[in-house]
């Protein structure tokens, strides 16, 4: 399974829609770099935010999950308190192919910080806004800025097509728009 090169992302981006909106280069000036990188794409975090709280003692569970256990934020940042965890959203969408399996990586400026991004697969022919998993492993609080990079997405293809594509198997999480929050099929 073969990385794939920027001039592949760039060309499934603009003839495929595999990432929408699309930046053609990596922007850097003043900002969490996003855009095309060499192997991958930053993409972005947008502004609203699920930050857990304890303020109702909720129990997290992903068979049952109470909604009570966070609070929504809308802002240009999100301050994560110590020791604690936020959900986002990608500001792209993304298309993959079905011979494309893809990793989604922390960015190293936040990683430095203490600021840990869960490692998340994007399986063949999923689409739809990645929901983010941001974890602040530090002592202190830690700031996300919305419109920035958040992680890197890796792609790897195969030479052949998957025998059963998450389209295929009707994905929990296919077509997901906004921050999704954990499913259990019925």
């Amino acid at each position: 399974m073969p990385i794939k090169s920027d001039r592949w992302i760039r060309r499934m981006a603009l003839e495929h829609g595999m990432i929408d909106p699309f930046v053609d280069h990596q922007v850097r000036q003043g900002v969490i770099s996003y855009g095309l990188t060499s192997y991958g794409y930053d993409m972005r975090v947008t502004d609203h935010f699920k930050v857990f709280t304890n303020v109702y003692n909720a129990l997290v569970d992903p068979k049952n999950f109470d909604p009570r256990s966070f609070v929504d934020i809308r802002a240009e940042y999100v301050d994560i308190p110590p020791n604690s965890f936020a959900l986002a959203q990608s500001l792209e969408y993304f298309r993959i192919p079905r011979t494309v399996s893809c990793i989604v990586i922390g960015k190293s400026s936040y990683a430095r910080c203490g600021i840990i991004i869960n490692v998340t697969p994007l399986e063949p022919e999923w689409e739809g806004h990645v929901t983010i998993e941001i974890s602040n492993t530090t002592p202190l609080p830690a700031r996300i800025y919305a419109n920035e990079g958040i992680g890197q997405v890796l792609f790897l293809e195969s030479d052949e097509a998957c025998e059963v594509s998450y389209a295929d198997k009707k994905g929990k999480y296919q077509g997901q728009t906004g921050i999704v929050l954990p499913r259990i099929d019925p």
